[in-house]
């Protein structure tokens, strides 16, 4: 048919061969075929079938059409309301509802996660045997004042002239010149050091900027900074005049004037000072013989009802409180403990005071100091010690407590000060006070080049003293406000021992010896110490200490995990259960879909538009391609109705139908025998 139409409409079929549209001619001028030219005729039907049916799934080709089906499939309440609802504000409810629900899944979650690193705190009580603690007892006086009086002598004569100038002048004031003119005139010749190197002066609220400095009794101008030792809220008198000390740098570039409210506190810090310089040059084995004596400070001893003596006692020399003796010290013997409760059996010693050889400028109150610790901690007697007072029995009853805390990422607690940037320069266990005090000790060592007298030395460190060091003094002020001020950073680094026990002391006291008792008590005292003690003792110069468990029950307080893994997930499946019905296995579903299809759509996009920039950027130019942008390409070839379609040709016209010819209907001599009527005659 193709070719009778070809040969009776011979315009058109050159037309439709000179199109290569129709029939590929000048194929070097087009692009590369479409794919579905190259298939066979059962795939293209296939192509065609797939190109024109919905996708559903997660094969949809577009994030619209994926979220469609997920709404419409999945087991969330609340998301196929969406799709499903008629009406825009039903639809906008329930999208309203819905975002609600997530959103409090999300808030509820998240409070679950912050809330997971929480503790359970249990208290449990147990009756057993107890050890017992460390204790470590001092007298308050360091040293002997006798031994150490040649030491101290010029330091003593400045203090008590120092002190009769603050208190001493008269109320005549051409007296009060004269007195003041003969004093300077002494003072100048006997070149008084102290008073020199830190000036002792007094300041008048109502005169700012000038000093009167009692070296020389004149006033003078003042413009460095001032420091109140005294808080504001605290006024010991009336008087507008306070008294302090001035502390320069070595360059007396920078001065700072210290002040107190009560000249009694002013005199005590400024002795203090110049007191821990000369005893900082002084040997440790001679600062152990000035001090007291284990046999000297123990009268008696008793421990459960057993005696004990001064071996049962080790030394520990402290700086500022002299030779002080630990009782159940690790050192010594085994940890002793207590099976029973009660001030019988505990400790019971009788300490001899001796306020006779007391330093009258370094400590104002008589008796002793005693901390209760345990046998591997250092005692801070100066921080934590309860004082005992001469002529009293001062009974200490015991509860222990013993704390276990979780490290991290529960608290910021350390197991054994292992992972705290500071070093410990204690021989001691860690703990936060330990780690303070360290820090304090380098800082001072870093900053001024020497170690604070009333604490141990750091490596390769010495204690600071005049000959060496004249700025400590200044230096160690600074460095103290800063460290008041938390600007050394040592309370941000230093953290609190996980586990740590703690002595809760209840303390009472008693008149000791009674007024009938020390007519036979103290001889009989006085006789047992006549080795050690060559005077008759008097009821001031004892003190009786008792220390003891009050009952053997031991409190332990510990922290255990609040919440597990389990409870985490159990608690996520309830918040997505109540708010959306949902599950473990919906929050997969909406994972693959949101995240891993949603994913592979957008991929999928990207890939088909980089390969058709390529197919575009590596086809060959032609005339026809560049020229007819209306070219397409037929997903088939030219069929016999799409070529009767096809426009005439240009200037030519398409002749009618010719009438048919039937002498082509000729058919062949398959018969032989043909009747004589069917015949055709010739044509003439």
């Amino acid at each position: 048919m193709l070719s009778l139409y070809a040969e009776q409409n011979p315009a058109h079929t050159d037309r439709a061969r000179a199109s290569p549209r129709l029939f590929g001619t000048e194929r070097a001028c087009l692009p590369p075929p479409h794919p579905i030219l190259t298939m066979a005729p059962g795939e293209k039907i296939k192509a065609k079938i797939k190109k024109n049916l919905p996708v559903r799934g997660p094969q949809a080709p577009t994030i619209k059409e994926l979220m469609r089906w997920y709404c419409l499939n999945t087991n969330t309440h609340g998301c196929r309301r969406i799709v499903v609802s008629r009406g825009r504000l039903r639809r906008l409810l329930w999208i309203l509802f819905t975002l609600t629900a997530v959103a409090l899944i999300f808030w509820q979650c998240a409070l679950l996660v912050a809330s997971f690193y929480t503790v359970s705190v249990s208290i449990k009580v147990h009756f057993q045997k107890l050890d017992f603690p460390a204790v470590t007892i001092c007298n308050i006086n360091p040293y002997k004042y006798s031994v150490v009086r040649d030491l101290l002598a010029d330091l003593e004569q400045e203090t008590r002239v120092a002190l009769k100038t603050l208190y001493g002048f008269p109320e005549n004031t051409s007296r009060r010149r004269r007195e003041a003119e003969s004093w300077n005139s002494d003072w100048e010749s006997t070149r008084p050091k102290f008073l020199r190197l830190v000036p002792l002066m007094a300041f008048s609220q109502d005169e700012t900027g000038e000093v009167r400095d009692f070296l020389t009794g004149r006033k003078r101008k003042f413009s460095g900074r001032i420091i109140h030792k005294a808080s504001d809220a605290m006024h010991v008198h009336g008087s507008k005049e306070v008294v302090g000390f001035q502390l320069c740098s070595n360059d007396t570039s920078h001065c700072a004037l210290y002040t107190f409210s009560s000249g009694v506190n002013a005199i005590q810090e400024w002795y203090k000072l110049h007191y821990m310089n000369i005893m900082a040059q002084v040997p440790l084995e001679k600062k152990i013989n000035m001090s007291y004596s284990a046999e000297e400070l123990l009268v008696t001893c008793l421990f459960d009802g057993v005696s004990c003596d001064a071996r049962n006692f080790t030394l520990f020399h402290h700086p500022m409180y002299g030779n002080c003796y630990t009782f159940n010290n690790r050192e010594n013997e085994t940890i002793l403990s207590t099976s029973m409760g009660g001030s019988e059996y505990g400790l019971q010693v009788i300490l001899y005071i001796n306020e006779e050889e007391y330093n009258p400028f370094l400590v104002s109150s008589s008796g002793a100091k005693v901390i209760v610790h345990r046998q591997d901690e250092y005692p801070f007697v100066e921080d934590v010690g309860t004082e005992i007072e001469p002529a009293m029995a001062t009974s200490i009853g015991m509860h222990l407590t013993e704390s276990f805390k979780l490290s991290e990422p529960y608290s910021q607690c350390t197991e054994d000060g292992s992972d705290v940037p500071i070093s410990n320069i204690y021989n001691a266990a860690y703990s936060l006070q330990i780690c303070l005090h360290s820090c304090f000790q380098t800082k001072m060592v870093e900053k001024c080049g020497c170690a604070q007298y009333n604490q141990p030395l750091p490596p390769a460190a010495n204690y600071c003293n005049y000959q060496q060091h004249p700025n400590w003094m200044y230096c160690y002020y600074e460095l103290h406000q800063a460290f008041v001020r938390e600007e050394l950073g040592c309370q941000a680094v230093c953290r609190e021992a996980c586990s740590f026990k703690e002595w809760t002391l209840t303390t009472s006291l008693a008149q000791w010896p009674s007024v009938v008792s020390e007519k036979w008590l103290l001889p009989v005292l006085t006789w047992d110490q006549g080795q050690q003690i060559k005077k008759k003792l008097n009821k001031t110069d004892l003190a009786k200490l008792l220390i003891f468990y009050k009952d053997l029950n031991q409190r332990s307080i510990m922290e255990s995990p609040a919440n597990s893994i389990e409870m985490l997930l159990s608690n996520f499946g309830g918040q997505l259960g109540l708010w959306m019905s949902c599950s473990v296995v919906c929050v997969i579903e909406i994972i693959e879909v949101f995240f891993i299809d949603s994913f592979s759509i957008i991929a999928r996009h990207q890939w088909q538009k980089a390969k058709d920039w390529w197919a575009r950027r590596h086809a060959l130019p032609g005339p026809q391609g560049q020229d007819n942008p209306g070219l397409d390409i037929d997903d088939d070839l030219p069929t016999f109705t799409s070529a009767l379609r096809l426009p005439p040709a240009p200037g030519t016209q398409v002749p009618g139908t010719p009438p048919p010819r039937y002498n082509t209907l000729r058919l062949e001599r398959a018969f032989s025998d043909q009747l004589s009527d069917t015949q055709i005659p010739a044509e003439s």
